[in-house]
């Protein structure tokens, strides 16, 4: 099916959600919610259901996965968030950080309770027959019954990208299920991604964008996908698994209710619950590059094939979480909630790269391996025992507590410390809510940055323990529209990518500090959002950040008839500073001290638009290329997407 049918056929479906809702009569329902899961215990907390059109057509470019976003260019290829305090921790299988943004997580996964069965489908693209860039997702979630749900989801990503050898997709599926009873409760799901990006290295020279006359002789025009670039033939492809089982099983007492002035009811009333959680997660990594000569001359070393290169990494884990939890207020030997649990960890690595035997005249072009005995595969075992303190119900303060420690294998040792405390302090004669958090850490370096075995990398690391500790707090002022918040951390044998794309630790303390400010204006249907964050580092050739990022978004909404419209221009800007480059064949970002990448403004302007239970837009990003500098790059080599027309929508189909 081609796009111009598979816009047909949902535009018609769109028409049709916003008809049939006003046709017979309507029966009241409960409001449908969604909910989220918290670790290590599977706790729930609220998450929203994704049908606000204001600003729905920014979530379909890749430099606003975050308002300051270190990208490769390509909408579904790697990219990394140059916030430092909202970044997430290096994984296990770390092929898988680069591209978080465009696969199935758990602090992604969603359970919804609908009443009516709910389907959302979207459909978005943008470019033309060269550069063209389509999505398409849907979410479906039903109800059995009030306690019992299940869902589904499908999310496929196609972008041929606006640059040469850059095309990336990404097919994303899974399903999902839930029961709450009063006794047993059951939240589960399964999700499977295979992610396929081509990778070219960066342009060859960045005067073809900074200075195109010098490059092409005096011809100042820019053709994006005529730039020559650094690979033609290298690709890397991701595939992982997902499999997440939480169970709790309640214990209390039955309390009598009143329904009404004849019939009562007994109702349980928890005190003590008893949870365990299964989690199975897997990935593949595998990066091909079939240029030979690209082979010799993009990458330094060459240890196991001059002509071509195909790496493999495998891992899979396997997880359990005993726990056994005293509910808040019901227990006298705990007033706050208390919780107390058991992680129980298999892991398994594997690594290979497919060598050949080579001639003698290749053998001066490759290099030495440095480590021929190294270990190529290994099982570990790993145990942690933690607990958790919570007090949800209070009128003045409230707190979560978490802290565990490793007693087994490469665990032993470890130490990972956090909580949160909220309250509301008097302010101008009214009270605003106040978030102080922290969290201590002592974390063994991942398997995969002690030893490394591929034709153009080979490490073998002892690094020690990062220990990091991170202190912030927030305050809002909702009648002023105001958010500040501020955080300090702290890190000591802080890893990270040197400038030649290897391993490394910095022996010493690090320290970060951020602090940034949320302000929204409105006037009438004029709303003016802003979010400013500074932050700077005590070790820049460590931890390299831009001191300044600024997101503006300036917008007017009103509606016409029954039409709700959203029409504004936004915008992102980050400071020069030292940005990280990207390597392909790891996936991993390096640390680079000769090119400074920033101060330029990425603007997009939008309308957004919705009608019943559909929404549409029409954007152009990126409007302002040409008109404010040409040194549009947000990493060394890789610039951003030119100027692009694109347009999209997304029908709720809960009628």
């Amino acid at each position: 099916m081609n796009k111009k049918s598979l816009l047909v056929i949902i535009l018609l479906a769109g028409a049709l959600a916003a008809v049939l809702p006003a046709q017979g009569k309507k029966t009241r329902l409960e409001p449908s919610y969604a909910w989220k899961l918290v670790p290590p215990l599977g706790l729930r907390e609220p998450a929203s259901i994704d049908t606000v059109f204001e600003n729905y057509s920014l979530e379909f470019i890749p430099q606003e996965v975050s308002y300051a976003y270190a990208a490769t260019g390509n909408y579904c290829a790697e990219g990394r968030e140059m916030i430092f305090m909202n970044r997430t921790p290096m994984s296990d299988f770390f092929f898988n950080d680069a591209i978080s943004a465009w696969i199935p997580s758990e602090s992604k996964a969603k359970f919804y309770n609908t009443r009516i069965p709910m389907t959302l489908l979207s459909y978005n693209f943008g470019g033309g027959k060269e550069n063209g860039q389509d999505r398409f997702s849907t979410i479906f979630s039903a109800n059995a019954n009030s306690r019992t749900q299940v869902g589904a989801m499908i999310d496929y990503i196609y972008s041929k990208g606006s640059y040469n050898y850059q095309a990336a997709k990404d097919l994303n599926w899974g399903f999902s299920g839930s029961y709450i009873g009063e006794r047993y409760e059951f939240q589960g799901y399964f999700t499977h991604f295979n992610l396929l990006t081509k990778e070219n290295g960066g342009i060859t020279d960045d005067r073809y964008i900074t200075d195109p006359a010098v490059v092409q002789g005096g011809n100042t025009s820019v053709n994006a996908k005529e730039i020559p670039t650094n690979l033609t033939d290298a690709f890397n492809r991701v595939r992982g698994t997902d499999l997440y089982l939480n169970n709790r099983y309640k214990m209390g007492f039955w309390k009598e209710e009143q329904v009404n002035d004849s019939v009562t009811k007994e109702t349980l009333v928890p005190v003590t619950s008893i949870i365990w959680t299964l989690q199975y997660q897997d990935g593949i990594h595998k990066f091909r590059n079939m240029n030979a000569s690209e082979n010799l001359s993009f990458w330094n070393t060459t240890y196991l094939n001059p002509n071509y290169t195909v790496d493999v990494q495998e891992y899979w884990k396997l997880r359990n979480t005993v726990g056994i939890s005293l509910l808040e207020g019901f227990n006298k030997y705990a007033k706050a909630g208390l919780a107390a649990y058991v992680t129980h960890e298999l892991r398994h690595y594997r690594m290979d790269s497919e060598a050949q035997h080579p001639t003698e005249a290749q053998l001066d072009a490759m290099t030495d391996i440095p480590f021929p005995d190294m270990l190529k595969s290994q099982n570990q075992t790993l145990l942690w025992v933690g607990a958790q303190l919570s007090k949800q119900q209070g009128r003045l303060i409230n707190y979560t507590a978490t802290g565990e420690i490793g007693v087994v294998g490469p665990a032993a040792g470890e130490i990972k410390v956090n909580g949160e405390i909220t309250t509301r302090v008097p302010l101008f004669g009214d009270t605003v809510p106040v978030r102080a958090s922290g969290h201590f850490t002592n974390l063994t370096a991942p398997w995969l940055m002690q030893q490394y075995w591929s034709n153009h990398f080979m490490w073998n690391n002892s690094f020690e323990k990062t220990r990091s500790l991170r202190i912030g707090g927030e305050i809002s002022v909702p009648w002023t529209r105001t958010t500040l918040s501020a955080a300090v951390e702290n890190v000591q044998n802080q890893l990270y990518f040197d400038e030649n794309a290897l391993p490394a630790q910095y022996g010493g303390s690090a320290q970060v500090f951020s602090a940034t400010l949320q302000q929204n204006f409105k006037f009438g249907p004029l709303h003016w959002d802003n979010i400013v964050t500074y932050q700077t580092s005590s070790q820049d050739a460590v931890i390299p950040l831009p001191k300044l990022a600024i997101n503006t978004n300036l917008y007017v909404v009103f509606k016409v008839a029954t039409l709700f419209v959203q029409f504004g221009v936004n915008c992102d800007y980050f400071t020069k500073y030292k940005a990280v480059n990207f390597q392909p064949e790891t996936m991993t970002f390096y640390n680079q001290r000769s090119v400074d990448v920033g101060n330029y403004p990425f603007v997009n302007a939008y309308l957004n638009f919705k009608l019943s239970k559909t929404r549409f837009y029409v954007m152009m990003s990126h409007v302002n290329q040409g008109m404010t500098g040409t040194n549009y790059f947000s990493m060394p080599h890789y610039p951003m997407n030119p100027r692009r027309l694109q347009l999209g929508l997304s029908i709720d189909f809960a009628n």
